[in-house]
């Protein structure tokens, strides 16, 4: 008799914690479906935030689109004598495309703090403090490179850039600059420019995340000169040594910036 109340109560106690573990196993189920549904709620919110100010953006780029073509073209020099320094479109559909090109690029770069902003807020709840501190800092500040190198872009390389491309002709060619392929080589320069600019942080990032070793950046210096003479050539549309200069010069200094900023903070 005794046998068989205890193995009943065992039958009862088991079954007790079947119960106990389905329910816990149901609860924690649900708050990972509440918690994923969560997230996906809140990345749908900042897309839709993101979407919705770059839209407004560039609604405001193609409503100011002839001061920004206007701005574009004051480092137009020389081109089209015939025309009054005007650059011109052979097709009918080529000023119109140029419009749309310059108002979404305007949404993109006005809109780029605002997405970095909504991009902070949905993936910082969950870093570590010490991540939190990088984004917090290198965010914003790869953000500012970009301005700084599109703004290098269009007054230190496009002025040479469009000189040397107009005058290469000499007297076996009169230019007759479209303002599609205008547009499009300074859009092209401004951010290529801005893409160069991100080297320091992101030297300074691999380091200070031990993704790459400071050591093998030092090791790497005298050939980055070449490959910035490289990116020179595949940057600019000329193949002038000035023109190459002048973008493999910055590249070289900026891996510097950030090798250094690198190797001091490594000794703290």
């Amino acid at each position: 008799m005794t046998k068989k109340i205890i193995k009943k109560k065992v039958k009862i106690i088991n079954s007790d914690i079947d119960k106990t573990s389905n329910k816990n196993l149901e609860k924690n189920m649900k708050a990972d479906n509440l918690s994923f549904k969560g997230h996906f709620l809140e990345l749908k919110k900042r897309i839709i935030i993101s979407i919705s100010l770059l839209s407004l953006f560039t609604i405001l780029g193609f409503i100011f689109h002839r001061w920004i073509i206007g701005l574009l073209l004051n480092q137009s020099f020389g081109i089209n004598e015939f025309t009054g320094g005007q650059p011109v479109f052979t097709n009918i559909t080529e000023f119109w495309s140029v419009v749309m090109r310059v108002s979404i690029l305007t949404g993109v770069i006005l809109s780029i703090p605002f997405i970095t902003y909504q991009t902070m807020i949905f993936i910082i709840p969950g870093l570590k403090e010490k991540e939190k501190k990088y984004v917090y800092i290198f965010l914003p500040l790869m953000v500012i490179s970009f301005y700084i190198g599109a703004t290098f872009g269009y007054f230190i390389l496009v002025p040479p850039a469009i000189r040397f491309l107009v005058l290469f002709g000499g007297d076996l060619a009169v230019p007759l600059i479209r303002i599609g392929s205008y547009i499009q080589l300074v859009i092209s320069l401004m951010f290529w420019m801005g893409i160069v600019f991100q080297v320091p942080t992101v030297v300074f990032l691999l380091s200070k995340l031990k993704i790459v070793p400071i050591e093998v950046f030092a090791r790497f210096r005298k050939w980055f000169i070449v490959i910035s003479f490289i990116l020179g050539a595949f940057i600019t549309p000329t193949f002038d040594p000035i023109n190459q200069t002048l973008v493999a010069l910055p590249i070289v200094i900026l891996y510097e910036i950030g090798y250094w900023i690198s190797r001091l903070t490594s000794r703290k």
